[in-house]
């Protein structure tokens, strides 16, 4: 209450008010006796209006009407005008029955003067946010007309793809924040029952294909595609059809985007790869996960890395007692936790600066920190790197698995999850093989624990650090040329929020043992994506920006499975989630006693020794003869 006696609008609103409660009610009794007013009433009148106004306007206060701002007035402002005004004049026809028994006051004033003052006190505001909208302020009042006139920016036209919800809030925004120089045309929508329909005044015309008409008939400048909710084969339709226009087009967040389910101008971009994947929002069984995440000792190792950051992001939405962010790259754990500090300044950041390969280290972590719940993302994951240093791929994924999973069980741990990946499937590669035994030494431990240890194995991820769509805008922004590998070979994608919500479901569902596998839809020639990216990227594919094919990397297949023969699959309670119930017969003792002759390869920078060993482990791994290759480059 304080505040608002000291803001000078708020005077200026009780003025306005004011004025029209008296014009109410004076009108009423001109109105009631058809412009006659008896010098009787008058006397009543005159007599009863001080009271009427400070009743009135004591309520209005009571109901919070001087707490908004009128620019932004809405329906939900008008409805509050309406109890207000309604509020008021109930209680001054109750105090006239109570005091006057209604003797000498005509009925039919009081319900006048409400019908008035509601008209007037929601008006006033519905013309305030109208004239700032549309003009911006009040200055156009008071300018002489021999003034020289001010030359206003002539505003963008804009045409809005989808006339559903996320089209309506994008209008609304642009029709109420005068500092976005839009002016919305039409909507166009492939919905036959919309057509000829009008949101806030413009009107829903032919299908979405009708924006290569309109772009030259109505001069546009922009486009917005405003579905957020649109399949891959809808996107691509879509973009095709605004590419043909020339003119630069945005579009809003997919709904896996929009965490907060708010839709915004301001969260419009350039329209990316990830749209042209259509991936279905993801429902997530809030419940089950902050059951397990909640006022809980979360620890993430890799949790600066692209895959542990998000995990992190998400993880810090379920409110954990403490969320500590293990990583052994000191820049990145750097930028991690000042981003974490300014978005989360509530939830508890234990930044932690380590190897997971110091197992004494790791001990101290868990004694001191105490987790509860593990998610390992951490490891080297890119193929050609790790092709061509395979101790390390020994040192960080195999050994660095085996501690952290040793320390879990040690100290009693209720989840651990690791992150896995389908190059674990037949393996061509040592990081495949490597994130293979991974998942063997975890099921291992899941198998005999009380504790529930779980894999979570999926694809690519768009975005993710070294991602060939990083490699291939980067190309881009050198004009070329494109470079893929092969042009047959075939990637599963998807975005790293999905990955990442799809990881703390399967956390929920884990009893202990299992490898759970994410649906990654249909797998993408990365041809094709090539030609996608450079297209999105305003060039044409073989005519601006030229796409070479410079064959198979160390370690690379023509293709990705998820799945082995040997495994069968089961559909697990969550739709984009399934089971594998491996044959698992091999013992801890065994693999660790595997694991130490894979250390001792290592040590000695064994290559082919450490190939050979995998191949033990992993019977259905083919390793890469990087001789053959290198000579084969050689040639080149």
């Amino acid at each position: 209450m304080r505040s608002l006696l000291r803001n000078k609008n708020f005077y200026l609103m009780l003025f306005v008010d004011a004025f029209f409660v008296i014009a109410a009610y004076y009108l009423s009794y001109f109105l009631r006796f058809e412009g006659q007013i008896p010098e009787r009433e008058l006397d009543n009148l005159k007599s009863g209006l001080p009271y009427i106004l400070v009743f009135k306007l004591f309520t209005f206060l009571m109901f919070s009407l001087y707490r908004g701002m009128w620019r932004y007035t809405g329906v939900v402002d008008l409805l509050n005008v309406l109890k207000a005004t309604a509020t008021s004049s109930v209680g001054i026809v109750l105090a006239v029955l109570f005091i006057y028994r209604f003797q000498g006051f005509p009925r039919s004033v009081f319900a006048i003067d409400w019908v008035l003052t509601f008209v007037f006190i929601g008006g006033i505001r519905v013309f305030i946010r109208m004239l700032l909208s549309e003009k911006g302020d009040f200055h156009f009042l008071l300018q002489s007309p021999f003034s020289p006139k001010k030359v206003t920016r002539a505003k963008k036209r804009l045409v809005i793809l989808g006339g559903g919800g996320a089209g309506e809030k994008m209008l609304r925004e642009i029709m109420d924040n005068r500092g976005l120089d839009y002016e919305v045309v039409c909507f166009l929508d492939d919905d036959p029952k919309k057509r000829g329909m009008k949101i806030h005044g413009i009107p829903i015309l032919g299908p979405l294909e009708k924006v290569h008409e309109m772009a030259f008939r109505d001069e546009l400048d922009e486009i917005l595609i405003a579905t957020p909710t649109a399949t891959a084969k809808q996107m691509r339709r879509i973009i095709h059809a605004c590419e043909a226009t020339g003119l630069k087009f945005r579009t809003t967040p997919g709904i896996g985007e929009l965490i907060d389910g708010k839709v915004s101008f301001k969260k419009t971009r350039e329209v990316s790869f990830e749209d042209l994947l259509g991936r279905d929002p993801v429902d997530l069984d809030m419940r089950s996960i902050s059951d397990y995440l909640t006022d809980q000792n979360v620890l993430v190792t890799g949790g600066a890395g692209s895959i542990g950051s998000e995990l992190c992001r998400k993880i810090a939405g379920f409110n954990p007692r403490n969320l500590i962010i293990f990583d052994k790259t000191e820049n990145n754990l750097f930028h991690i936790e000042a981003e974490f500090r300014d978005k989360f300044p509530s939830i508890r950041i234990t930044p932690i600066l380590g190897d997971l390969q110091h197992l004494v280290f790791l001990e101290k972590l868990f004694m001191a920190h105490k987790p509860k719940v593990i998610f390992h993302a951490a490891a080297f994951k890119h193929v050609p790197i790790v092709e061509m240093n395979p101790w390390e791929a020994i040192f960080n994924n195999v050994v660095g698995t085996k501690n952290i999973a040793e320390a879990s069980h040690r100290f009693e741990v209720e989840r651990f999850i690791m992150v896995s990946t389908d190059k674990a499937v037949k393996p061509s590669s040592v990081m495949g093989a490597t994130k293979r035994v991974a998942e063997m030494i975890t099921c291992c431990r899941g198998a005999s624990n009380p504790s529930r240890f779980i894999s979570v194995r999926f694809g690519n991820v768009i975005g993710s650090e070294g991602s060939v769509v990083h490699l291939f805008k980067r190309q881009i922004e050198r004009y070329g040329p494109v470079t893929v590998t092969h042009r047959d070979i075939t990637r599963y994608f998807m975005t790293i929020p999905e990955a990442c919500k799809l990881i703390l479901q399967a956390g929920a569902l884990g009893a202990g043992g299992e490898i759970f596998v994410l649906d990654m839809g249909t797998p993408i020639k990365i041809w094709d994506m090539a030609r996608d990216i450079i297209r999105l990227s305003g060039y044409k594919p073989d005519v601006d920006i030229e796409i070479k094919e410079i064959g198979l990397r160390p370690g690379e297949k023509l293709y990705e499975e998820l799945v082995t023969e040997s495994e069968e699959i089961v559909q697990s309670a969550h739709e984009k989630i399934f089971v594998l119930k491996g044959q698992n017969n091999i013992s801890l003792d065994w693999l660790n006693q595997k694991v130490e002759e894979l250390v001792n390869l290592a040590l000695n920078q064994d290559a082919g020794g450490i190939k050979s060993k995998l191949k033990e482990v992993v019977p259905d791994y083919e390793p890469f003869d990087m001789n053959n290759y290198t000579s084969e480059k050689s040639k080149q």
